[in-house]
């Protein structure tokens, strides 16, 4: 068994990396497109007809994959969220 010391600045330092490298890899694998269901967990609501109310009112981008398949544009449902988040007093 190996034992690694460091001095505190650079264990702060390694864990900045770690921490910034798990969020890069998080940002790389999220989906261009959602499917309904994943478009309603992401916005935190769980109906269809609010979904449709939002994406008709074109707040959100969406493409008809097939004639029954709807896909939301990811960005577009981030973008949707900061702009309809409200700022702390």
């Amino acid at each position: 068994m190996e034992v690694i010391c460091l001095e505190e600045p650079a264990f702060y330092q390694l864990i900045e990396k770690v921490v910034a490298r798990i969020q890069d890899e998080k940002y790389i694998k999220e989906e261009l497109w959602l499917t309904g269901e994943q478009a309603m967990k992401k916005l935190g609501i769980s109906s269809k007809t609010t979904l449709f109310k939002i994406r008709d009112s074109g707040q959100i981008r969406f493409v008809y994959a097939s004639p029954r398949v709807i896909l939301y544009e990811t960005a577009s449902i981030n973008e949707y969220l900061s702009n309809n988040a409200k700022d702390t007093f």
